[in-house]
């Protein structure tokens, strides 16, 4: 029997889980993809590694993380997907949307505009992104290159699928449920699929933003990266910020969550809007 870290309760659990097996979980999510983890998130980690243990037919933590530790890929990357939180809804922080249709307008149908969706999870974001990228130019072509990743290969798929249960999109106009959704019959009711239009919009890849060489190009018109950057330590979003500055354009735009400024960044960026950052002028493209 072990306390919950949480409530102080008593928890009848599988196995058994010690401070230096959470150190080490720390410490490795943290060296595989910079997520700096609160004690707060003990019972959590828990609750979703010992998934893995009963999957792998293991009897302790300190067997487990030995793999981890060793480097099997198939296992880390399971790990990182564990341990990764996705939360996430169509026009989640609407109040960008209309500041990123300025944008797209600003720029014009000259060239295409390329925007990278850093943190895709299970879609919602990359898809509204080019959502509004339709509604903006009037077409399901539009003058756009979508780049969605996400360091989980697990939302990649169901990103990729562009499925989801009916109540994602209960909040959404019904306007757009009908022009950018298929609802599902038989089987199939209760869901609704992006259009094929919409998603052929998207190219989606997994891309870990601690890794070296980002298979990403710029000049890039605009990067999303939201409600990311507070599972990151200053350290680690500082680096991550040094280099997404010289993939943008001079004017182009970052988005980012709700709760997150990068006051340790003004030489790179600076405010423009809630949220929203624009290049400093001394970081340009390099």
């Amino acid at each position: 029997m072990t306390l919950s870290a949480t409530t102080g309760q008593p928890q009848l659990r599988d196995f058994d889980f010690h401070d230096q097996d959470f150190d080490r979980v720390r410490e490795l999510i943290y060296g595989h993809a910079g997520i700096s983890l609160s004690p707060a998130k003990r019972d959590m980690v828990y609750s979703r590694l010992a998934r893995r243990l009963r999957q792998l037919g293991l009897q302790s933590f300190d067997a487990y993380l030995d793999i981890v530790e060793a480097g099997d890929a198939a296992e880390c990357e399971a790990f990182t997907n564990a341990l990764t939180t996705n939360l996430t809804a169509f026009f989640r922080e609407s109040h960008h949307f209309p500041i990123f249709a300025q944008h797209l307008q600003r720029n014009g149908a000259a060239r295409p505009q390329t925007i990278w969706c850093s943190a895709a999870s299970t879609g919602e974001e990359p898809y509204t992104i080019a959502m509004t990228a339709v509604e903006t130019f009037g077409s399901f072509t539009p003058p756009v290159r979508i780049l969605a990743s996400d360091v989980d290969t697990n939302v990649l798929a169901t990103a990729q699928a562009g499925i989801y249960t009916e109540d994602r999109v209960e909040k959404l106009d019904a306007e757009r449920v009908k022009r950018f959704f298929k609802r599902g019959k038989g089987s199939n009711a209760g869901k609704v699929r992006v259009r094929d239009e919409l998603r052929n919009l998207v190219t989606f890849r997994r891309i870990n933003l601690l890794e070296d060489g980002w298979p990403v190009r710029g000049p890039l018109d605009v990067i999303f990266c939201r409600n990311v950057m507070i599972y990151f330590d200053k350290p680690t979003q500082l680096a991550i910020l040094e280099r997404f500055a010289p993939l943008l354009q001079a004017d182009g735009l970052l988005f980012a969550g709700h709760s997150e400024s990068f006051h340790n960044a003004t030489h790179l960026f600076h405010l423009r809007g809630k949220t929203v950052y624009g290049l400093a002028a001394k970081s340009g493209n390099r």
